[in-house]
C-alpha cells in the first residue's frame, strides 16, 4: 500500500494579493483544488525533451553568425526525423545525436560559470513569519531528496538558521517535532560539502538603516551559530536581495572574518547602470572585500541556455576575471533547485559554443577570483541602490521601533555592565540580552525593517518591539536597582533627590522632568558624567535663563543665551541665530521648519518607491487649525506649539522648546496621518553654502553631494541617515537631528527630513 500526503495551502507562490502580487492579501480570495493525478514519469521521453530544449535554445540564441547555432537547429532538426514517437526503440539513436553535439568541447579559453543551488526565502513578506518556517521546510526536503539523487549538486544556504537557532525562543520546540529527522539530514548534507552553509548573518537584515551595533550583533549572532553548529565561521557574506549598502560594511565585514561579498541588487538601479560585477568594495575606513555580482543579475536561474549567454555577454569585467557565478532554483517565496535546472546545466557542462558550466561552491569561485584579481577595479564608498527610495520612510512605527529598541538594549547592557564591576553579586542579563537582541535583528529582515511587508508582519514585529520595550525596562531596572541601592534608599533626614543616569560617553548638561513632592512635573538642570550617574538634590542655576517674548505681530522670540531663535504664527522658524557670533542660519524671505506635501505615486512599487517626479508636486502645509502660542513662558525651558492641517484630513500638532543651555531646539511632531499616496517631509533652508552634506551612518559619516551635476548624483535625490544630516561650511553649520526617522535629503541649501 502507498500513503500519500497532501499540504494545501489558500494561497500562491506569492501570498495572495487583491490584484496584484504585492496587494494586501485578499480574505475572499477563493482557491479550488480541481485535479491530482498519479502519473507514470517516463525518463527516456523526458530525456529526450530536455536535450531538444537545449539545441532549439542553442539555434535561437547563437545567432546567424555563429556555426554553432546551425549545428544545433540541423541535429535537432534530425532528431526529429530519426525519432517515431510511437516506437521507444527510436529515442536512442535520437540521443546519440545529441549527445555527439554536447560532447563537443570548448577551447581553453572559454569562461567558465559557477552554478550554485539557491533558495531565496524571505523571513517575512508577503507571508508571516510563522509561514516561513513551512517554507523553509518544503524547500529544503526537496534539496536533500535531490542530493541524494545528484551527488554533485551543491546548495548555498544563507538562511538555514532559521530551522534551528532563529525560532528558538518562539517556534524550536514546535520545529523540532514537527521535523525532527530533517534538520539531521541537513547536517550529514553540511559534513559531506553538498550543503553549504553562507551569509554570515542572523538574517538577510536591510543594508542600510540597523545601526553599527545592530550590524554587529547580526554578524556575531550568525558567525556564532555557524560555529557552533559546523565548526567554522563564514568567509562569505551573503545578501542578495537589500536595498543599498552602507559604506560601512567592509570594515564590518573585515572585523567579522569575512573577506568576500555576493549580491545582485544593484541590478535593479533606476538610472545608472553599475559598472562592475566583479570588483574590489572598499568602505569608510579603507577595508576592502571582493565582492562578486552575478551578471545574469538574479539569484533564481533555472539552467537555461539563455541565462548562460547573458551571464557572459552582460559580465562588465570580461578580460579582468573569467569566472562568475550563476544562482539557481526558485526563490523568494522558496522552492528551490529542480531536477530538469540540474539536467539542462549537465549537457552544457564543456559544450562549444556555450560557456562552461559547473556545479560548484562559493568557495570554489571566489578563490578562483582571487587568484585572478590582480586587475580588479575598485568601488569607494556606499553601494546606493537607485530604486526603492521610499523604504527609508515607510511604517513610521516600525522605523520608530527599530530606532527606540536599538536605544533601549544598548542602555541595558551599559547599565548591566556598570553593576556588574560594582557588585559581583549581580547577574548579567546574557540570555535575557540574546532573546531580546534576536527579536530586534529579526525585525531588520530586508522586508520588516523597510516596511515592504503586509498588514500581518507589521502587527508581528510591532508586538515583538512591545515585548522588546517591557523586557527591556524590567532589565534596566533591575541594573539600576543593583548598582544604586543605596542611593535609591532615602536617609532619615535627607533632601528629596533625583537618581539620573548618563549612558553615553560624554558628560551632559541638560533640563529634566522629573516629579516633584506633590506628584507634579517639575523641571531641573542638571550635570551627569558620561557613563555615570549623579544624585541631584539641589538643580543648577542656568548662566542665562531662557526669555520667551510673544511680539506685537503674533510671533515668538525665544532666547537661551547660546542660541536666539524667532517663530511666526505658522510655526515657521524665520530665525535662528547664534548668540555670540550673531551668525544667522535661516536665508532672508526664508521659512525653516516648513512642512510640504508631495504627491508619492510610483511606478509600481508603491510601498518601496518614491519617484524622483514627486518633487514637481511640491505644496508647502498652509492651512491653520491653532495658530502659535506659548506654552512654557521660559525659565529653565520654553516652548510655543501650534496645528496645522494637512491634506484633506490629516492633523499635525508640534511644540517647539528650548531649554537653558542648550545648542539646539528640539521639535516634538505629532501627526494624525490618514492621507494615501501622500508624503510628508519638514525643509529647514540654511544659510550655508558647500558642494556636499554629511549624513551619519553606522559607526561614522559619509559625505554625499547638495548638487545634481550627474545622472548619479540626482539618482541620489532621496537618501538615507541616521540620526543626523549636516550642511556646513569652513567655521559654520547647521545640522539636523531626529530620533525615529531614516529617509533625508540635502538639495541646494535646503535639509529636508521625510515624516
Amino acid at each position: 500500500s502507498l500513503t500519500l500526503y497532501v499540504e494545501l495551502a489558500c494561497n500562491g507562490l506569492f501570498g495572495a494579493g487583491k490584484g496584484s502580487m504585492i496587494a494586501p492579501p485578499d480574505p475572499d480570495r477563493r482557491f479550488t483544488l480541481s485535479k491530482a493525478e498519479l502519473v507514470v514519469f517516463n525518463r527516456d521521453v523526458y530525456e529526450l525533451l530536455v536535450d531538444l530544449e537545449i539545441l532549439l535554445d542553442m539555434a535561437q540564441l547563437l545567432g546567424e553568425e555563429n556555426q554553432r547555432s546551425f549545428q544545433a537547429l540541423y541535429t535537432a532538426n534530425q532528431m526529429v526525423n530519426v525519432c517515431d514517437v510511437m516506437d521507444p526503440s527510436t529515442f536512442p539513436a535520437a540521443r546519440d545525436l545529441a549527445a555527439a553535439i554536447f560532447s563537443q568541447r570548448n577551447g581553453e579559453s572559454q569562461h567558465t560559470i559557477h552554478a550554485v543551488g539557491h533558495c531565496h526565502i524571505d523571513s517575512a513578506w508577503l507571508w508571516p513569519y510563522e509561514e516561513t518556517i513551512r517554507k523553509c521546510a518544503r524547500s529544503w526536503v526537496t534539496v536533500v531528496r535531490l542530493m541524494e539523487c545528484n551527488p554533485e549538486l551543491t546548495f548555498a544556504c544563507s538562511q538555514l538558521r532559521l530551522i534551528s537557532v532563529l525560532w528558538q525562543a518562539q517556534q524550536f520546540e514546535w520545529v523540532r517535532s514537527w521535523y525532527p529527522g530533517l534538520y539531521r539530514q541537513i547536517q550529514d548534507f553540511v559534513a559531506k560539502g553538498q550543503f553549504v552553509p553562507v551569509g554570515g548573518t542572523w538574517v538577510e537584515m536591510d543594508g542600510n538603516l540597523p545601526s553599527g551595533e545592530s550590524m554587529v550583533r547580526q554578524f556575531l549572532q550568525g558567525q556564532r551559530f555557524f560555529q557552533e553548529q559546523f565548526g567554522r565561521i563564514c568567509s562569505e557574506f551573503w545578501l542578495p536581495d537589500t536595498f543599498g549598502y552602507s559604506a560601512q560594511l567592509p570594515q564590518l565585514m573585515r572585523g567579522c572574518g569575512i573577506r568576500r561579498f555576493l549580491t545582485q541588487k544593484l541590478s535593479w538601479n533606476l538610472v545608472n547602470t553599475f559598472p562592475h560585477h566583479t570588483f574590489f568594495w572598499e568602505g569608510i575606513d579603507g577595508s576592502r572585500v571582493l565582492t562578486h555580482f552575478p551578471p545574469g543579475d538574479s539569484y533564481g536561474m533555472h539552467g537555461r541556455v539563455e541565462e548562460m549567454l547573458k551571464t557572459v555577454k552582460n559580465n562588465k569585467d570580461k578580460g579582468r576575471v573569467n569566472h562568475s557565478a550563476l544562482l539557481f532554483g526558485f526563490g523568494d517565496g522558496g522552492g528551490g533547485p529542480t531536477q530538469k535546472m540540474l539536467d539542462r546545466m549537465k549537457r552544457m557542462s564543456d559544450t562549444d559554443g556555450l560557456p562552461r558550466v559547473q556545479i560548484s561552491t562559493p568557495d570554489r569561485l571566489f578563490s578562483v577570483l582571487e587568484k585572478e584579481s590582480s586587475q580588479l577595479c575598485t568601488w569607494v564608498g556606499e553601494l546606493f541602490l537607485e530604486l526603492h527610495n521610499g523604504t527609508y520612510t515607510t511604517q513610521a512605527q516600525i522605523k520608530k521601533g527599530n530606532r527606540e529598541c536599538e536605544r533601549i538594549l544598548h542602555d541595558v547592557e551599559v547599565l548591566s555592565t556598570l553593576a556588574v564591576a560594582r557588585d559581583g553579586a549581580f547577574q548579567y542579563p546574557a540570555s535575557q540580552l540574546q532573546r531580546l537582541w534576536r527579536l530586534l535583528l529579526l525585525n531588520q529582515f530586508h522586508d520588516v525593517l523597510p516596511g515592504s511587508c503586509i498588514q500581518l508582519v507589521v502587527e508581528d514585529a510591532l508586538q515583538y518591539y512591545a515585548e522588546i520595550r517591557r523586557a527591556g525596562a524590567r532589565l534596566q531596572e533591575e541594573a539600576v536597582q543593583s548598582l544604586c541601592r543605596e542611593l535609591l534608599q532615602p536617609k532619615a533626614g535627607s533632601t528629596e533627590s533625583t537618581l539620573v543616569l548618563n549612558t553615553l560617553p560624554w558628560e551632559r548638561t541638560e533640563v529634566i522632568s522629573r516629579t516633584g513632592p506633590a506628584g507634579t512635573e517639575t523641571l531641573a538642570l542638571v550635570t551627569v558624567p558620561s557613563m555615570g550617574y549623579a544624585l541631584v538634590r539641589e538643580p543648577l542655576l542656568p548662566p542665562q535663563p531662557v526669555a520667551v517674548r510673544k511680539q506685537e505681530d503674533g510671533s515668538i522670540a525665544m532666547e537661551n543665551g547660546v542660541i536666539a531663535v524667532c517663530l511666526d504664527m505658522m510655526g515657521h522658524l524665520t530665525s535662528l541665530r547664534l548668540v555670540d557670533s550673531e551668525r544667522e542660519s535661516v536665508p532672508d524671505g526664508c521659512y525653516a521648519n516648513q512642512f510640504a506635501l508631495f504627491d508619492d505615486v510610483p511606478l509600481y512599487w508603491d510601498a518601496w518607491d518614491v519617484m524622483d517626479y514627486h518633487l514637481e508636486t511640491r505644496k508647502p502645509v498652509t492651512t491653520l487649525l491653532k495658530p502659535l502660542e506659548i506654552t512654557l513662558a521660559g525659565g529653565l525651558r520654553g516652548s510655543a506649539s501650534f496645528s496645522l492641517q494637512i491634506g484633506e484630513s490629516s492633523t499635525l500638532t508640534q511644540e517647539i522648546i528650548l531649554d537653558a543651555m542648550c545648542p539646539y531646539l528640539r521639535f516634538l511632531t505629532q501627526v494624525e496621518w490618514k492621507e494615501a499616496h501622500k508624503f510628508l517631509k519638514v525643509e529647514f533652508p540654511v544659510q550655508v553654502r558647500s558642494t556636499n552634506a554629511t549624513y551619519e551612518i553606522q559607526f561614522g559619516h559619509l559625505q554625499r553631494p547638495t548638487h545634481w551635476n550627474t545622472s548619479w548624483d540626482w539618482a541620489r535625490f532621496e537618501v538615507w541617515a541616521h540620526k543626523w544630516l549636516d550642511l556646513s561650511e569652513h567655521g559654520f553649520g547647521v545640522a539636523l537631528l531626529n530620533d525615529c526617522k531614516y529617509g533625508a535629503s540635502a538639495h541646494g541649501n535646503v535639509l529636508s527630513l521625510s515624516l
